[in-house]
């Protein structure tokens, strides 16, 4: 059986959350995406816990549940604050745990280092290395995966909080790390060009915080199962079995809204090479840079660009249906009511949003749709999307006609020069 797996995502119980994040919403939306295992999260949180426990239906023998036509996973991300090397360090996990028995065991640690009622993802004043040990030692089947590891503030190899290395976080419990979560600010391939986490699997969630099709699922882990259980996709991942665990499906990072080094308030967007420049400094304010995912992973990367480890899990770049059809058709608006009206023609007419990404044809696509919004759709399917890349919360933008992203380019190039004008009028 084929298992697409959103394992990270949150409750309407975390900060800064939809409403509509609770089961009823979560399946709904995850039919319409192809999704058919979620991720829980927020178990810390005992009103959400006590929903999972009268609602969640046990599916015997697998450590998975069902609600809705979906299953579920018990998990839930964790914030970890403490100082180490005279640093404070702020660094996110996600939890994956195999029974509601466990689930309590690891509640009732966690109580004990942070108030776990104050939000959905509890902050815990307790080192990686301990939280690792603790976790094990309640059950070795639990699985504590680094999220979204190149995150500025809240990844282990992020910029302003993090490490430089795996190692240097979880220490001697690192044997226990076996999987990390590329988050949206990186893909597999900018992982790859860091030969220290070979030994790592990557996996992909969405974190989202609403359950809408746009959100839930953009990214997500592939599976084919012959036994649907909680210790077969756990094994899975642990053992990077190419046979089981099939692809990850990514957004591209260009797209994402930290790629480039920036400064938002100023309109500065910078390549990690003139951003260093600078030294990391506005060239409009002088204000230190928010630095991007890219300059991160080229400080920390020991390989080229277009490294490929020999047993790496392939990736599929996507973007969500609903971006797809707004840029393609210029509606430059979030959101749109015609959008969502052609995103949901589509969904109807083939299954889900999965299906119309990654297997509808171009004839059956135009049967149904504008060939603007078709071509745009193959066009993501064969990675053949362009990109004005984001940087400090600002969204990249993808481009589907090589004239239009040529314009584009040709802008983007004034601004460069621009930039550059600065850069060189600073000095060194």
């Amino acid at each position: 059986m084929k298992i697409f797996a959103d394992l990270h995502n949150h409750s309407k119980y975390s900060r800064a959350t939809s409403k509509e994040m609770d089961l009823e919403g979560l399946s709904t939306n995850a039919k319409l995406k192809g999704l058919n295992l979620l991720g829980t999260s927020d178990f810390t949180f005992k009103l959400w816990l006590n929903e999972l426990k009268k609602k969640l239906e046990p599916i015997e023998g697998t450590g998975l549940f069902k609600y809705g036509d979906i299953f579920w996973m018990l998990t839930t991300e964790v914030s970890t604050i403490y100082v180490q090397d005279g640093k404070v360090r702020k660094v996110h996990h996600v939890i994956h745990a195999p029974s509601f028995d466990v689930v309590e065991q690891i509640n009732d640690l966690l109580s004990k280092y942070g108030n776990l009622s104050a939000d959905g993802r509890p902050i815990v004043k307790i080192s990686s290395p301990e939280l690792v040990e603790s976790l094990i030692e309640i059950d070795k089947d639990i699985l504590i995966v680094p999220a979204h590891i190149w995150t500025s503030w809240y990844g282990v190899l992020g910029e302003f909080s993090g490490f430089n290395s795996i190692e240097e976080c979880y220490q001697d419990q690192t044997k226990h790390i076996h999987a990390l979560e590329t988050g949206m600010s990186s893909d597999p391939a900018m992982n790859w060009r860091l030969s220290a986490l070979d030994k790592f699997t990557l996996v992909s969630n969405s974190d989202s915080h609403s359950p809408w099709v746009w959100r839930l699922g953009r990214e997500c882990n592939v599976f084919e199962l012959k036994e649907v259980s909680y210790n077969q996709i756990i094994e899975a991942i642990k053992k990077k079995d190419k046979k089981r665990f099939l692809f990850t499906i990514e957004t591209s990072p260009s797209y994402g809204k930290y790629h480039f080094t920036g400064h938002r308030s100023c309109g500065i967007d910078l390549h990690p090479s003139e951003a260093l420049k600078l030294n990391n400094i506005c060239p409009k304010c002088g204000k230190k840079l928010t630095i991007g995912v890219l300059q991160r992973v080229e400080k920390l990367a020991d390989r080229p660009e277009g490294f490929v480890p020999k047993d790496a899990i392939p990736f599929k770049d996507l973007l969500p249906l609903y971006e797809i059809i707004s840029y393609a058709t210029n509606v430059g608006q979030l959101y749109s009511k015609k959008v969502i009206e052609e995103q949901s023609k589509l969904i109807q007419r083939f299954g889900t949003e999965f299906n119309v990404l990654l297997e509808a044809t171009q004839e059956e696509l135009e049967n149904v749709t504008d060939k603007k919004i078709a071509d745009a759709i193959i066009k993501t399917r064969e990675g053949n999307v362009k990109y004005i890349a984001g940087y400090d919360g600002v969204y990249g933008k993808p481009f589907f006609s090589e004239e239009e992203f040529k314009k584009a380019e040709r802008q983007q190039e004034i601004k460069v020069k621009e930039q550059k004008r600065l850069v060189d009028f600073k000095g060194p």
